[in-house]
């Protein structure tokens, strides 16, 4: 549509008044305070509600109020209805919408309608942008001139596909404008039903996890921002990167956290695990473990309980408490209700004695008679309070404890492998790791019910253990979860092989699973290259496919890293330059002598980067945080090291050393999983540069250092040197 069309400048000047009625309602929330609540309490929840509601009418000048329209009924004739839709409602001073929110049920035909099935719909109209300035727009008829012809399901989109093409800088951005029928339909599940979404590389598959959130928050507004959603990512350089992207859909009511960030208020995490120590402190079994590690501590009545009160002593028998013990064991309740509940079982069997006699006692009575020392002293021999890092220090320090509450469930061989060799002096000495957080989240768990939220949202959840998993179910005991992952990118030791196995231990065996093969993002070279490692990494998983129209651009090359960089620099859009762990201090010299701006991912972690595979990572970079005045995803230029590049995307990626990304892993199968997860980061191109030697299982052969990386004919266009991409 030419920029000077009529029609254009129609769509201009309703964008104009879109967003002044926009400033209006936000100057209208302005004047409004919390003077006239009832009280001081509802003063401060009011002024809270309206500082939220304020931030929601927050209007971005750069980001389009709407970016697509549908028309209800026939366009000619009258009786048509046009619906615009945007991130947020926006509405005139009468009320009616002048701009519809992308999840409202109106919106739904906007992403899923087509010539077959046109879900009422007679047209659908896309917008272009630059900078939010409206630059012109497209118009898909969905009424069929011809009943009896097929127009297949969609007519091809310049704008669809400019908007999903469209370089990127900075985090991760919504994907609202280019959502398909596929992501849709996972976006608008119900909330009920936990989900899993199998999705493959470049078929947005966390995007889509996101924007469920917010559809979801959308829908049961006042279940979930009562009861809460939580965001959990494999580390804290993903949840920077995709932290943008709920605020830019109007929705602020999530929490983000990585699981060390759960489990952390139990200790901090200021040790590691061997890989083998990890794998099996993750393992199911040791739920078993723990709960007898608990439950041991129960004994057996051998006196009885005597109550002075006035002149009288009352009495209860070892047998009658004996007996109250096994009826609280009976109901199956969390540990430290059960000890309450012993107390108030001794008092109640007081209580008996004492309205026997004819005395009246009031209602207070019952609980008076619990809290009476001679009760909490006799319920607290028998059933003692337990505090999870004395019990977990205690398993680990002494091997005939551990014995007693692993026996029939872990071999002689692992139970020394959880043994401490030197035990710490102290719980509050010990040098706790992640997986021990978790054992501890477990155990507090057994004694206090953890809090359910109303939704999680877990991305890479392939990578947790199962007692990770079981840390988030129980978060989600009386809530739901959209789980996201990869079976093929599982990286860690303990990684899962199958969903259902992630769905036992999320305790939501009914759930269901969606699988994302269409790649929207990775260019049909990249994902071809990288498919050639599932045979070896998942065989049973269905590969991706490419649906974008435009190939990209993939370099297989030997030449020095140097001359790669001089000719990726120059290139529109984002560069990730994704490098094997060890080689990040060699790699930042380099960069730093070309006189780069660049930052480092992982840099900004408190404690050093941390691997996903839930461990404090050794730190070879020795990172100097006030060396740069650059953050990660910030820049033009990122240096990944190979462990953090899962869930992130760049424009251009230069992936260096493929065989020591390989190598640096405990297995040879964890090494090329890891290597599938580092080709597959690109959006645009990509440019792998080697040694000489490629991995056997890309099955490209041998190649020459600076010669010719792959035949053309075999992988794509292949070139020595990437050419900048004219900008879009």
């Amino acid at each position: 549509m030419p920029a000077d069309a009529p029609e254009l400048a129609l769509e201009r000047e309703f964008l104009a008044e879109a967003r002044s009625q926009l400033g209006r309602m936000r100057d209208r929330v302005a004047a409004l305070d919390g003077r006239h609540a009832g009280d001081w309490v509802s003063a401060e929840v009011l002024e809270a509600t309206l500082a939220r509601r304020m931030e929601q009418l927050t209007d971005d000048p750069e980001i389009p109020l709407f970016f697509g329209r549908i028309t209800v009924g026939e366009r000619e004739g009258g009786g048509a209805e046009i619906f615009h839709i945007g991130r947020r409602h926006v509405s005139d001073p009468d009320g009616e919408p002048m701009v519809v929110d992308w999840r409202a049920p109106v919106s739904t035909p906007f992403y899923r309608a087509t010539p077959k099935e046109p879900m009422g719909i007679t047209a659908r109209r896309r917008y272009g942008f630059a900078r939010g300035h409206l630059t012109g727009f497209e118009d898909e008829p969905l009424v069929r001139r011809d009943p009896s012809a097929d127009d297949g399901d969609a007519a091809h989109s310049e704008i669809l596909e400019a908007e999903i093409e469209r370089p990127r800088t900075g985090p991760m951005r919504d994907i609202v404008a280019t959502i398909q029928p596929e992501q849709d339909v996972i976006v608008r599940m119900p909330l009920e039903r936990t989900l899993v979404v199998q999705g493959a590389p470049g078929t947005g598959k966390t995007a889509v996890g996101l924007h469920r959130a917010a559809y979801l928050l959308y829908a049961h507004r006042e279940q979930l921002t009562r009861r809460g959603v939580l965001v959990v990512g494999p580390n804290k350089s993903f949840l920077r990167y995709i932290r943008d992207v709920l605020p830019a859909l109007g929705e602020i009511h999530a929490t983000q956290a990585t699981i060390e960030e759960l489990v952390g208020h139990h200790a901090p995490a200021r040790g590691t695990d061997p890989a083998d120590v990890a794998t099996l402190k993750g393992d199911a079994r040791l739920a078993e473990v723990l709960r007898r590690a608990v439950w041991s501590h129960i004994g057996t009545p051998q006196d009885t309980l005597v109550l002075p009160r006035g002149s009288f002593r009352w009495r209860v028998p070892a047998y009658e408490a004996q007996e109250a013990i096994e009826q609280i064991r009976a109901r199956d309740v969390r540990y430290a209700l059960g000890g309450a509940q012993l107390r108030h079982a001794l008092a109640h069997r007081v209580l008996i004695q004492i309205e026997e006699t004819g005395d009246a006692l009031d209602d207070k009575a019952w609980d008076v008679l619990a809290r009476t020392k001679p009760v909490r002293d006799y319920a607290a021999a028998v059933w003692p309070a337990v505090e999870p890092r004395k019990l977990l220090f205690r398993l680990f320090s002494d091997p005939a404890f551990l014995a007693g509450c692993a026996h029939g469930v872990l071999s002689d061989a692992e139970q020394r492998l959880l043994t401490w060799d030197r035990p710490p002096r102290t719980p509050g000495s010990a040098r706790w790791t992640t997986a021990d957080l978790v054992l501890l989240d477990e155990i507090a768990d057994l004694l206090d019910r953890t809090e359910s939220v109303a939704h999680i949202v877990v991305d890479e959840a392939q990578d947790l253990s199962a007692m990770m998993l079981r840390a988030l179910g129980r978060r989600a005991a009386t809530g739901s979860l959209t789980v996201l992952g990869d079976l093929a990118q599982a990286t860690t030791p303990w990684a899962a092989s199958d969903w259902a196995d992630v769905l036992h231990h999320l305790a939501k065996p009914d759930g269901h699973v969606e699988q994302l093969t269409a790649g929207f993002r990775v260019p049909a070279d990249v994902i071809e290259l990288a498919a050639r490692l599932l045979p070896s990494i998942a065989p049973g998983l269905e590969p991706p496919t490419a649906v974008r129209r435009a190939r990209g651009r993939l370099t297989l090359t030997a030449a020095p890293l140097d001359d790669v960089l001089a000719g990726v620099t120059g290139l529109e859009g984002s560069v990730g330059l994704i490098v094997p762990d060890a080689a990040v201090p060699a790699v930042r010299t380099t960069l730093a002598a070309e006189g780069l701006t660049f930052a480092v991912v992982g840099e900004q972690d408190d404690d050093g980067p941390v691997t996903d595979d839930g461990t404090e990572a050794d730190d070879p970079t020795e990172l100097d945080p006030t060396e740069f005045d650059t953050s990660e995803f910030d820049t033009h230029l990122d240096l990944v090291p190979a462990s953090l590049a899962k869930g992130l995307e760049f424009d251009h990626v230069v992936l260096h050393d493929p065989v020591a990304i390989v190598a640096a892993e405990p297995n040879h199968a964890t090494g090329l999983r890891r290597l599938y997860v580092c080709l597959t980061r690109a959006v645009t191109s990509l440019v792998v540069r080697h040694d000489g030697v490629l991995p056997p299982e890309l099955d490209l052969g041998r190649t020459e250092v600076g010669g010719p990386a792959v035949d053309p004919a075999a992988v794509g266009p292949a070139a020595e040197t990437l050419e900048p991409v004219p900008g879009r």
